[in-house]
């Protein structure tokens, strides 16, 4: 019973050691490389930004090395579960250059990322291939004892050192394969750790301080608190309207009922009247009834999708508005409310304060991120901050880690930009 749980654990081990050998590898192979390249175009592209060049350039790049930064801390999870936390600030895309690169450089989580790229491409590198050598390199041992020894001394004698062992005929041979067994035996079981090794030194480096967190961590609280006072509000408005609207017509209506049992047989056509008129009232409550069930969730967006919700509001425009959709799937339903009703508001606003006689309205998902952008041609001048009705918009993002950008220069066009992270089903 003994031996065979030996022997299981001792498959499961050679196992996990191949494979963090095969990894080390691949992320050794792709390291160098890619460490080098995205170093050597930053620093260029830093450089450059005095000419001008740079501010065109360095936004793209460190978009690169933010990639590559994120798909090694997707491999630490995967690989080794080591979890490496990232705090980036929110870049909202319509920036013009110029603000983009300063805030790029200025984020720390970013400055951590380049000043990570030169310790991949020298400790990382090491920590990557050393599961590798470790695993392979004994074999090359075994293959020298059987044989390939031969083609490397020729006839010529010449000594072929593997390791510290000169192998010049078939007994030194068996030498390299007894150096391959030791070093196969002594560091197997070590292989899986220089490998979380690697990913250590990269959260090391990369990961988010705790004085990053702790930000991270306030900005949560605040957007949960505009969130509690969004809801609140929003329940104000629900019980306003009832109060005001359908109520009012169904306490009218309950008279007008009280008032007819009363005239049915002493004034039939005063009755008839009044029944006319409570039958009024009663559809004039359902449609104002719908409008509020609207307001709170709509049925199309429930039904078909944030695409098809868009399309709706845009028919209901007095202006012009083309609408483009290019999403594979669906959101969380959250997520899709919240983009709705912010659509709903810049489009709202664009038809009441812009001036503009087109609307185009483009949503898509791209990088992780849920994007829709509206714009119009209309006089500009539209500013995201404090009274103005985009800042309710930008709050009611911020409970999904979401940014609102505006472009509006005076004499239009004006382009809102909304970017919400998610996944689509």
């Amino acid at each position: 019973m003994n031996t065979d749980k030996d022997r299981t654990a001792f498959r499961t081990r050679a196992r996990e050691a191949l494979l963090a050998a095969v990894q080390g590898l691949v992320l050794a192979v792709v390291v160098l490389p890619c460490g080098v390249a995205f170093l050597v175009l930053t620093l260029v592209s830093v450089a450059l930004i005095p000419l001008g060049v740079g501010l065109f350039t360095t936004p793209a790049i460190l978009t690169g090395v933010r990639a590559l930064a994120d798909t090694r801390r997707r491999l630490a999870a995967e690989w080794c579960g080591i979890r490496i936390p990232a705090v980036y600030r929110p870049l909202p895309e319509s920036g013009n250059p110029w603000t983009r690169t300063v805030a790029l450089l200025r984020d720390p989580q970013v400055q951590r990322d380049v000043l990570w790229l030169p310790v991949d491409m020298t400790a990382g590198f090491v920590t990557a291939l050393a599961p590798a050598v470790l695993v392979f390199y004994p074999v090359e041992g075994f293959l020298v004892a059987a044989g390939l020894w031969r083609p490397y001394v020729g006839e010529q004698g010449r000594t072929y050192w593997y390791g510290f062992v000169p192998v010049t005929d078939q007994v030194t041979a068996f030498g390299a394969a007894a150096l391959g067994a030791l070093v196969i035996a002594g560091t197997w079981r070590f292989v899986p750790r220089l490998l979380t090794a690697h990913f250590t030194l990269t959260r090391a480096v990369i990961g988010a301080s705790h004085a990053a967190l702790a930000e991270r961590v306030q900005v949560l609280t605040e957007t949960r608190r505009d969130a509690v006072d969004t809801s609140a509000a929003e329940l104000r408005r629900i019980e306003r309207d009832l109060h005001d609207g359908a109520q009012a017509r169904l306490v009218a209506m309950g008279m007008d009922l009280g008032t007819i049992e009363m005239l049915v047989e002493r004034d039939p056509a005063q009755a008839k009247r009044l029944l006319a008129q409570a039958r009024r009232n009663s559809a004039e409550a359902l449609e104002e009834l719908r409008d509020l069930v609207r307001g709170i969730h709509p049925p199309v967006l429930a039904e078909r999708g944030l695409g098809d919700a868009v399309r709706a509001l845009a028919l209901r425009l007095p202006l012009a508005t083309e609408v483009t959709v290019e999403l594979p799937g669906r959101a969380e339903a959250p997520v899709e409310s919240a983009a709705y009703f912010a659509v709903n508001e810049v489009l709202t606003n664009a038809v009441k304060h812009s001036g503009a006689e087109r609307v185009w309205v483009d949503v898509h998902h791209a990088d992780g991120r849920l994007r829709v952008t509206v714009t119009d041609n209309g006089r500009g001048g539209a500013v995201a901050g404090a009274g103005s009705g985009l800042a309710g918009i930008e709050r009611r993002l911020g409970t999904f880690d979401g940014v609102l950008a505006v472009s509006s220069p005076a004499g239009g066009p004006t382009m809102v930009t909304l970017e919400i992270p998610c996944v689509l089903s």
